[in-house]
């Protein structure tokens, strides 16, 4: 089961899914204000806890492998220590069970608020005016990925902008207790270029998480499933065999 990050959707690790369907059946979820679910006011780590259980409930899924990605990754770790009987083993690619400082994000969530999706004639006019505060072309181009023409041929977010700019300060922080921790099979993998995981987290998660160990994409940043896909699926199918 993957759970993707802030601003992505299942549609990001369709690809990564089809290389390990030859060794597990693979389930992809959008979480709440996300692709093709529900919106809602909330977004909250227990409340996505919750809905994937839900979920899985409504599935017939009583036990898993679980893998998580950035925000995803939380809601993964929270699933693995709150309910440990339903986590069968877990992965978290590139996020340590920390706060985060939520600025970065801040400032791309103000500029799709800024931007009226049912004005737009393309999505180019949209990458326009995203440029003008964002400055990295590839987080660009993912954003525009949001977009998508209503039945009324006009553009709308997919993602609810307006509840996660209200709960970025939510996502940003850890929703571990001091004594949450998880005694299964773990993996992190880790961006080589990335910041996300740092090497003053690992006795955080060496004591959250004693039977993890953490796997480096060397030539990756933030999105190693993407970045550098084949050695990401390696590390992953290594440990899920």
């Amino acid at each position: 089961m993957v759970i993707h990050g802030l601003l992505g959707s299942s549609r990001n690790w369709q690809t990564v899914g089809a290389d390990l369907s030859g060794q597990r059946h693979v389930l992809a979820l959008d979480l709440r204000n996300h692709g093709l679910s529900p919106h809602a006011d909330n977004h909250d780590f227990a409340t996505m806890e919750a809905d994937v259980l839900r979920w899985m409930d409504a599935q017939k899924i009583d036990r898993a492998a679980v893998m998580g990605h950035s925000m995803g990754g939380k809601v993964a770790m929270a699933l693995a220590c709150h309910h440990p009987e339903r986590v069968e083993r877990l992965v978290s690619v590139d996020i340590a069970p920390r706060d985060y400082d939520a600025s970065k994000f801040r400032g791309i969530l103000d500029a799709m608020l800024a931007i009226q999706p049912e004005t737009l004639a393309s999505r180019a006019e949209a990458e326009e005016q995203l440029a003008a505060t964002v400055k990295d072309w590839a987080m660009i181009k993912f954003l525009t990925t949001n977009l998508e023409r209503g039945e009324d041929g006009r553009f709308q977010w997919r993602v609810n902008v307006a509840a996660l700019h209200a709960e970025l300060d939510e996502i940003a922080r850890t929703s571990l207790t001091p004594d949450d921790h998880y005694d299964g099979p773990t993996l992190f993998v880790i961006g080589g270029y990335s910041r996300h995981v740092r090497e003053e987290d690992r006795p955080e998660i060496a004591v959250r998480f004693p039977q993890s160990r953490i796997v480096t994409v060397a030539e990756s940043g933030h999105n190693p499933h993407i970045e550098a896909r084949a050695a990401f699926v390696e590390a992953v199918a290594e440990f899920l065999r």
